[in-house]
């Protein structure tokens, strides 16, 4: 499923026979084709100041903790500019939410229960696709500095959901408040939720930004009434 027919280690012949690599195999050697030549991946556009260089940089290692919206979020604005996706080991991960926020579902690969081969798909996965997210329970610390290793080879990014030795990056997100409900009747709207991002060299010094999850991930000031204040993008020291 993945990449491209010169990965002597991982041809698409061999991946396509590893379990539950079959919803990825029909993509992949489009995936490689579509490559963008950028070293960057756009992220929506409330969320560029969190980033060093204002998008996902090619090679790197992201964690997201705390938000199955915001790692969707993050593959829809990807998917959305042409790039392809995949997520490895999420079972639980509900393509109707992904859909609602935006994901490109033709472009995304899943392979949800890999068993005993997570390294090898994931590996096979990040050198055919733009960005890779995984769960990270399955990942020994030693398997996850191979697989870092392998996105900066290969100019993929790794996504991750929930704690990996050597991110450049780690998004943690707060409890968060929902909107929409008036008096305990109505429908939930979105979220309001803090994102924090720290990390290492360029991303150093801490930031955090204020957004609406779902519906696309923007910063939400325009939605809010004239007498809060407004929310804005924040650099914390």
């Amino acid at each position: 499923m993945v990449t491209s027919g010169a990965v002597a280690e991982a041809p698409l012949a061999k991946l396509a026979s590893l379990p539950g690599v079959s919803t990825a195999s029909g993509v992949a050697i489009a995936a490689e084709q579509a490559r963008a030549a950028g070293r960057m991946l756009p992220v929506p556009p409330g969320l560029k100041d969190l980033f060093p260089g204002g998008g996902l940089r090619r090679g790197s290692t992201v964690v997201v903790r705390g938000s199955t919206s915001l790692l969707l979020a993050l593959l829809a604005e990807a998917t959305a500019g042409g790039s392809w996706a995949a997520a490895v080991g999420m079972p639980d991960l509900g393509l109707a939410a992904a859909a609602e926020i935006g994901v490109e579902l033709s472009r995304l690969a899943l392979v949800p229960r890999p068993g005993a081969e997570f390294a090898s798909v994931s590996a096979a996965l990040l050198d055919g696709m733009d960005l890779v997210a995984v769960a990270p329970g399955a990942a020994a610390p030693s398997v996850a500095r191979r697989l870092s290793a392998r996105a900066r080879h290969r100019g993929a990014v790794l996504l991750s959901a929930g704690p990996w030795p050597g991110a450049e990056l780690e998004l943690r997100c707060g409890a968060g408040e929902w909107t929409g409900l008036d008096g305990g009747a109505g429908r939930l709207r979105e979220r309001r939720i803090e994102i924090r991002a720290e990390g290492r060299g360029a991303a150093a010094r801490s930031k955090r930004v204020v957004l609406s999850l779902p519906g696309g991930v923007k910063v939400a000031r325009e939605s809010l009434p004239a007498t809060e204040p407004a929310w804005t993008t924040e650099e914390v020291g």
